[in-house]
């Protein structure tokens, strides 16, 4: 049978320790009840023991939820050495699990605490002893394992010994400071389960060097069952292994069985990153923005001609869907991978003039989404081929509590006319600079009737600006006009040029 790895999460401890993180009692317990019911973690430490009394009141609060929803002793919280303290207080929260934080270095016992091995063993049993006592299940950390085993094995393998018998269920070895290789991992584990064969150990890395998951990896493969996770890594300093990494490496490369529900990482992630204010960046693996998305054309051609850039991370697997990035470096192929899914056909012809405005647009640094590619296609579709008026310079000023200023230069048929104008906002500025040029011509603007803004859905900032400007002509006819811009004044303009060209070409028929 494959091998079942538990996984304990610990974003809502240690994860805490991220600077700047801390969680309110009610988003710990939508968090607690997220990561059991949605996420299917299997188990899950939710605090330190007399932190404070709101800190208390809300791992009552899970503790209560988890008996009534069946995740009974599923919920645990970081204890001390302190004989009753710990204990009464996690008692006194309807908790089931202590996880006992025990000095699992020489150094950390001698400087920290200025006691011997034996002195320690003796207050770490009077604890657990306590607890046991209580009906709590015990636990223990081995605090900065990592460093202990390096220094000096002799001290650890003293304090596995002297806790055999105490009933303890997990033997929990952190990499406190993040400081061990993959070999390092290995080897070490390999000694520590050969040597004590009837301990279950627990492994909880961290990622100063960048090594976490792939210090999970060799955990694994040396013995370990049991592996401590946070959601995106959060943790001290550089943080813990990201649960979502682990889980799917877990999986896809050692072939192994969790009960992970990959459907609710990114769910949970984007849950973690409202609460605790710290947000990953757009190319995290698995869960930034950015991973699902094919940027070269050569790309995105390749997978409608046969999903040749697909593997085992198909976003499906994390209620995801694939992207086509539109820009610079796109192709006839990411277009249409984005006309597929808008439910849109162009022509060959319009497709190649839409694909050469989102290089263009692309080319000036402008970030294009598949929400603006409707206006691109409207502004592309609606472009006339005449251009008898062509702006060259505009120069708009504009501060709070003074009129708007409009400096610009425009080629009709070829001849340059520059004007200014005053306004009551940049557009108005500019209506009135462009009406003095008119003037020499014998023309007027049309009257305006309606003028409309729109961006796509979503109202990012950066966002393409589709504007819609209604005209009164001469005749009493209207009509319509529209311009795009990821600025909303110059896409008015570009909607008054439009109906200028149309003025112009029919002047001249």
């Amino acid at each position: 049978m494959t091998k079942y790895i538990t996984i304990m999460d610990t974003t809502l401890r240690d994860g805490e320790q991220t600077q700047g993180v801390s969680f309110s009692p009610d988003e710990k317990v939508s968090l607690a009840t997220a990561l059991l019911s949605k996420l299917k973690v299997d188990r899950i430490e939710v605090a330190s023991a007399r932190v404070s009394a709101g800190e208390q009141q809300a791992v009552a609060r899970i503790n209560d939820w988890a008996k009534t929803e069946g995740y009974d002793g599923r919920v645990e919280v970081l204890g001390f050495v302190d004989h009753t303290k710990s204990v009464d207080w996690i008692v006194e929260a309807g908790g089931k699990v202590i996880n006992l934080l025990t000095k699992g270095s020489e150094k950390h016992c001698h400087n920290q605490l200025g006691k011997t091995l034996e002195q320690h063993v003796d207050d770490i049993k009077v604890t657990v002893n306590y607890a046991q006592q209580k009906g709590l299940s015990v636990n223990v950390y081995f605090e900065d394992w990592s460093n202990g085993y390096a220094d000096s094995p002799d001290y650890v393998y003293g304090l596995a010994e002297a806790l055999a018998d105490c009933g303890i269920a997990h033997f929990m070895l952190p990499d406190t400071l993040g400081v061990m290789s993959p070999s390092e991992v290995y080897d070490s584990l390999c000694d520590m389960t050969q040597r004590f064969p009837n301990h279950r150990f627990d492994f909880h890395p961290h990622n100063d060097y960048g090594l976490a998951t792939a210090n999970v990896m060799a955990a694994v493969n040396a013995g370990v069952d049991a592996i401590h996770c946070t959601i995106n890594c959060l943790g001290e300093r550089a943080g813990n292994a990201s649960l979502a990494e682990v889980a799917v490496v877990l999986n896809d490369k050692m072939s192994l069985n969790l009960g992970i529900d990959e459907s609710h990482m990114v769910s949970v992630s984007q849950m973690v990153e409202s609460f605790s204010g710290k947000f990953v960046a757009n190319n995290t693996p698995i869960l930034g923005s950015d991973v699902f998305t094919q940027t070269a054309g050569i790309h995105a051609d390749g997978d409608h001609k046969g999903n040749l850039y697909v593997s085992k991370l198909y976003p499906e697997r994390f209620a995801r869907k694939r992207t086509y990035a539109l820009g610079k470096m796109s192709g006839k192929a990411s277009l249409l991978k984005n006309l597929e899914e808008l439910g849109i056909t162009l022509s060959s012809d319009d497709q190649k003039k839409v694909l050469e405005r989102v290089v263009e647009l692309g080319d000036s640094k402008q970030r294009i989404t598949s929400d603006d590619l409707p206006f691109i296609i409207a502004d592309v579709l609606e472009r006339d081929v005449y251009q008898h008026i062509v702006l060259t310079h505009c120069d708009l000023q504009s501060q709070m509590n003074e009129q708007a200023t409009a400096a610009i230069t425009v080629e009709i048929d070829g001849v340059s006319y520059s004007a200014e104008g005053q306004g009551n906002g940049g557009f108005d500025a500019f209506t009135a600079a462009i009406s003095q040029i008119l003037a020499e011509l014998d023309l007027a603007l049309p009257e305006l009737l309606d003028y409309q803004v729109h961006i796509p859905r979503g109202g990012n900032t950066n966002a393409l600006t589709e504007a819609s400007v209604t005209w009164q002509l001469a005749n009493n006819a209207k009509t319509t006009t529209r311009g795009m811009h990821a600025n909303q004044v110059f896409a008015a303009v570009e909607a008054t040029l439009r109906v200028l060209n149309r003025l112009l070409h029919e002047r001249m028929q």
